[in-house]
């Protein structure tokens, strides 16, 4: 009798054969190529594409209408004229506005048509309610194009959005954000309550002793935002899985 493979077994072999080299460590453009482009535009996410990574990360809020809008920020000040709240305008408003360099504020639809079939999709949740939504869209995708779950990760500083998302799918990989030293040991029982794949820590608290207990728990290292040369070489040597970068093409050089 045939044995199937488990879901997360081909989340593995997804990954390790999307990667452009194998002897190098996974590459994850941060809001696309944020450093080459204005940050989670589909010029950013498209500029990310050219530089060969292995996977690109973006941001979601759900509009007034329900849709998910790829940005950072829940206002939309930084980047244009706009002071509205993304939560609290349609998404008609939103495709009105205009960023700097006159670029556009995509959906999330509109970044997945643009990002090969080898390039997986690392959507963090940012918004309330956007668990459900995002499982929605993908899932749509997934089937459709008969992709393997791990064409994307959902990631999420928002725990209870992680919880959400696994409660109603349980095969695409989920990444728990780390923004603390503190939260470590909490958020390794919760990477084994949710079955995830990685932690996502901010580099600066990121130390041996921390990679090595995060990995003891067969759980990867996948940590934000790492630019400089000396840091990208101190993650190297650290061990971890991957990098979330803003300019992709200094990892592997």
């Amino acid at each position: 009798m045939k044995k199937l493979l488990s879901p997360f077994f081909l989340v593995f072999i997804f990954l390790f054969t999307s990667c452009n080299n194998t002897s190098d460590i996974i590459v994850i453009g941060h809001r696309g190529a944020m450093g080459h482009a204005l940050e989670n535009t589909i010029e950013s996410v498209e500029k990310a594409v050219n530089l060969n990574v292995d996977g690109i990360e973006i941001d979601v809020f759900k509009s007034k209408t329900g849709e998910l809008i790829v940005y950072h920020d829940p206002s939309l000040k930084r980047l244009s004229n706009s002071t509205a709240l993304i939560e609290d305008i349609s998404l008609d408003s939103i495709k009105k506005v205009k960023l700097k360099g006159g670029l556009m504020i995509p959906i999330l639809e509109e970044v997945i048509d643009v990002i090969p079939e080898n390039i997986f999709l690392n959507i963090e949740l940012k918004g309330k309610n956007t668990a459900y939504a995002t499982n929605k869209i993908i899932s749509e995708y997934l089937t459709r194009y008969n992709w393997p779950p791990s064409k994307f990760i959902i990631s999420s500083f928002n725990w209870n959005e992680l919880k959400n998302f696994r409660s109603i799918n349980a095969d695409v990989p989920i990444a728990i954000l780390v923004d603390s030293l503190y939260k470590i040991d909490s958020a390794i029982r919760l990477s084994k309550e949710l079955n995830a794949i990685s932690l996502n820590p901010n580099n600066k608290f990121l130390t041996n002793e921390i990679v090595k207990k995060i990995h003891s728990n067969d759980i990867k290292v996948y940590p934000y935002t790492i630019n400089a040369p000396e840091n990208i070489k101190r993650m190297k040597l650290m061990g971890v899985d991957a990098i979330i970068t803003d300019y992709p093409e200094r990892i592997n050089k």
